[in-house]
């Protein structure tokens, strides 16, 4: 059964990363750095800073870095323990991938993934009572994600977990910020 997923996931990744062209490449490669991504970054915490005040957006901060490191730490647990190849360094596909970019790290999961949903799904809970279209921030780690696929770095389930960690991380650590709310800083 896990070597038919394993081979319905490397079959999926090709066909994706097959879609690629030459001519959008810089624009993967972009899309995939993370610094490239702090206009985003530079907006939410100026929306999160005008709804609810400096004192709470540094708090906010604070735990938003844990998160981080929890996710990126976990990733990295989970990389070194599984151990998969990633595709770029497959020999098994090697030859009819396209191979924009690659990494001597393990696959299993995307840290692009999980850190980028953990974020959003923190945010996401925090804007929500303020913004009606809060949840367009999803937009963000599915594009940042995709880039993996596209770059030849990350197989469909690495994505996929990364996702799944990623939000249930984020939920778990913006509860705990909900409950230091009401228990610590009360209004």
């Amino acid at each position: 059964m896990l070597e038919k997923l394993l081979s319905l996931d490397v079959k999926l990744f090709v066909y994706l990363n097959g879609l690629g062209s030459e001519s959008y490449d810089g624009l993967w490669l972009f899309i995939t750095k993370q610094t490239h991504w702090t206009p985003l970054f530079l907006i939410l915490l100026y929306i999160i800073y005008k709804k609810i005040g400096g004192k709470k957006t540094l708090q906010v901060l604070l735990f938003i870095a844990v998160l981080v490191l929890i996710t990126d730490q976990c990733t990295n647990l989970f990389k070194y323990g599984f151990q998969r190849l990633r595709p770029c360094n497959n020999p098994d596909i090697h030859s009819i991938i396209r191979i924009v970019k690659s990494s001597k790290s393990f696959s299993f999961f995307s840290g692009h993934a999980a850190n980028s949903m953990a974020v959003a799904m923190f945010v996401y809970h925090l804007l929500k009572p303020y913004f009606k279209y809060a949840f367009l921030l999803f937009l963000w780690p599915l594009i940042f994600a995709y880039s993996r696929i596209y770059l030849g770095l990350h197989y469909p389930i690495d994505i996929l977990c990364g996702y799944l960690f990623g939000t249930m991380t984020g939920l778990i650590i913006y509860r705990i910020y909900q409950y230091t709310q009401i228990k610590y800083f009360p209004l």
